[in-house]
């Protein structure tokens, strides 16, 4: 109930700062659209920013949502490797380029909120990428060294692929999204499989 209660204020702020903006949206808009009491919103939240908070975190969580599904799969780690990075293309390509895209209408514009999420996000996803990359070592179908070093390539060509994306900037760089996201894929999946597994088997 308590969880519940606290989703439904959540969701009710979301859509509101979305309606309204941030800025204009007050504490009593908040409890009259929810239709909880203002002393009922202070249980959980101590002020707007405590709820706006929430909104982010929640906004965050919804953008991994997805790459926790591929990391929690039954797939094989090369090919969940390969989904996993498709899947982080087609997260930014919807955040950024549809139109119905829940950041574009909670934040239009504002890429310094839109950003706090991202921060957020990334924290999230690199634990995620970790679990994925310490899998693929562990069971010999990832080499170590270029694994590890895969770590921390992946946060930063995701920096520039993110960028490119807000920017639309493909032209400029000789290049558009689908070359983009089929390089990036090739080479981070080519640059860390364990192409010995299969001699090691055949011996």
């Amino acid at each position: 109930m308590v969880t519940k209660t606290r989703e439904k204020l959540i969701e009710v702020a979301r859509q509101l700062f979305a309606h309204k903006g941030i800025e204009n949206t007050t504490m009593n808009d908040i409890a009259t659209a929810s239709e909880k009491g203002r002393r009922t919103i202070y249980t959980y939240f101590k002020n707007k920013r405590e709820i706006y908070n929430a909104v982010i975190e929640r906004e965050s969580e919804h953008l991994v949502a997805r790459l926790r599904e591929v990391v929690d799969s039954n797939l094989e780690p090369v090919e969940k490797l390969r989904v996993y990075l498709e899947t982080r293309f087609d997260i930014v390509d919807d955040a950024v380029h549809k139109q119905d895209s829940s950041l574009k209408t909670l934040f239009g514009r504002d890429f310094r909120r839109i950003d706090k999420i991202r921060r957020l996000a990334i924290v999230k996803e690199q634990e995620l990428f970790s679990a994925l990359i310490h899998e693929g070592v562990a069971t010999g179908c990832f080499r170590r060294e270029q694994a590890e070093r895969l770590l921390t390539l992946e946060t930063v060509v995701f920096q520039g692929v993110d960028y490119s994306h807000l920017r639309n900037n493909f032209n400029e760089l000789g290049f558009n999204r689908e070359s983009l996201r089929s390089r990036v894929v090739g080479f981070l999946v080519d640059g860390v499989i364990n192409n010995n597994t299969d001699n090691e088997q055949s011996e």
